[in-house]
């Protein structure tokens, strides 16, 4: 089992809400409106971490060591929000998210394929650890800058346990999992022909509800999103380029190959046997 070591690497490691914040410093004049805008919708954002454990344990009944693992992801997500709401709580009280508010963001996804789903939230804390630096460097005000670089390497050592449980899949079951994980892999890392963030809270979760199916469009401001990467923290190619090149470097890694490209990713997704029927049942 997995889940036991690193219960402990993330035990040892785990932040205090009330001691490694440091709530004292916080400067008034240095935390504009817009800015605590962006926490609370980050705030909210992360609160569907709720729909999402709930989504895993559905979709890995199978799996007791990784629904086990779900404990400590869905305590550490939520403890994400919960620590962005105790910002606003405490300085902009005003913007602090309602229940109904928070409670929009949980709906139910449709059941998907766990190979899919594992990469695909892999690839989703790589970026989100990008996305809260360069928002840590976007920011003015001491406490929330703070803020960001403690969740920002959460965010990391989570996309590292996925690995783990990636790296258990290929030795359980070879091509099938290399072939789940490099399709997902090439569409995480083909941003630049994206017309849209490519993280989990930004896809298609459910037929029923679209196109309110995506965790993004059920906030407050469904467009907040982009502004915020695009025009507020300036999260642009250099940043990007980050985030691909971290993909690529472990999924070489996962398959004892160089792969410094998505079309190289994307040629040896196709050399898989079987891909094009497992593409088609997902």
């Amino acid at each position: 089992m997995l889940y036991p070591e690193i219960y402990r690497q993330l035990e040892s490691v785990r932040w205090d809400m009330a001691e490694d914040v440091p709530w004292d410093r916080f400067d008034p004049g240095l935390l504009s409106d817009e800015q605590a805008m962006t926490v609370k919708m980050n705030a909210i954002t992360e609160w569907s971490a709720l729909p999402a454990t709930e989504m895993f344990l559905r979709d890995n009944r199978d799996d007791s060591d990784f629904s086990a693992f779900m404990s400590v992801w869905f305590f550490e997500e939520q403890k994400h929000s919960l620590v962005l709401i105790e910002y606003l709580r405490r300085f902009r009280p005003e913007l602090a998210p309602t229940e109904q508010e928070l409670h929009a963001v949980r709906f139910e996804f449709d059941p998907a394929p766990p190979l899919e789903t594992l990469m695909l939230h892999f690839c989703g804390e790589i970026r989100l650890n990008h996305w809260y630096r360069c928002a840590a460097a976007w920011h003015t005000e001491p406490v929330i800058k703070s803020i960001y670089e403690i969740i920002s390497r959460d965010e990391a050592r989570h996309a590292g346990a996925y690995l783990k449980y990636m790296r258990r899949a290929i030795d359980r079951l070879g091509d099938e999992a290399r072939g789940a994980f490099a399709r997902i892999g090439t569409l995480m890392a083909s941003s630049a022909r994206s017309a849209k963030a490519l993280h989990p809270t930004n896809l298609h979760v459910s037929k029923a509800l679209f196109p309110n199916d995506t965790v993004q469009s059920r906030l407050p401001d469904p467009q907040w999103l982009e502004r915020w990467l695009d025009g507020q923290i300036h999260f642009g190619r250099q940043w990007e380029q980050k985030v691909v090149a971290i993909i690529l470097k472990n999924l070489s890694i996962l398959f004892e190959r160089p792969i410094a490209t998505v079309q190289e990713l994307s040629r040896y997704r196709k050399t898989l046997g079987g891909d094009a029927a497992a593409g088609a049942a997902a």
